[in-house]
């Protein structure tokens, strides 16, 4: 099924304004100052980020219950920097920190699982071409 995401910009780059939707339900507004400052409203990276951390959870989900062992549940946070790289703004690095309740599975097997589902994810294969992306997986005490 494709997924659908629409933008309308108006005005200049640091003055104008921006909003969005993504599928059905999800909709903001962003702006010069929610994307390089501090100011109200989303930006690009925060969408990204929740791609990314979404479909990495799925991803380590669907791997722990193929191999028996199906977690309870996965928290995952996901960090995007955006940083100047030759005076263009460029995703730098990526970090996902991830929280898996898992019974009957020890540290180790979870890290492998969750590092496997780094690699595998669709969207982590989307953006390979981002220059770190890096992981922290543990367990939950049960």
């Amino acid at each position: 099924m494709p997924a659908k995401g629409h933008a309308q910009w108006k005005g200049d780059l640091k003055s104008g304004s921006g909003t969005f939707t993504a599928g059905d339900a999800i909709s903001g507004d962003y702006s010069y100052k929610s994307r390089f400052e501090d100011g109200p409203g989303a930006n690009p990276e925060q969408l990204i980020a929740g791609a990314h951390a979404s479909c990495f959870s799925m991803a380590l989900s669907n791997m722990l219950a193929e191999a028996g062992t199906p977690a309870e549940q996965i928290n995952t946070d996901a960090v995007v920097t955006l940083r100047l790289v030759d005076g263009a703004p460029t995703i730098t690095k990526i970090e996902l920190t991830t929280l898996g309740r898992v019974p009957g599975l020890d540290e180790d097997k979870f890290v492998e699982a969750a590092n496997a589902a780094k690699a595998g994810c669709p969207v982590s294969k989307a953006l390979a071409g981002v220059p770190e992306i890096t992981l922290d997986a543990s367990l939950e005490a049960v």
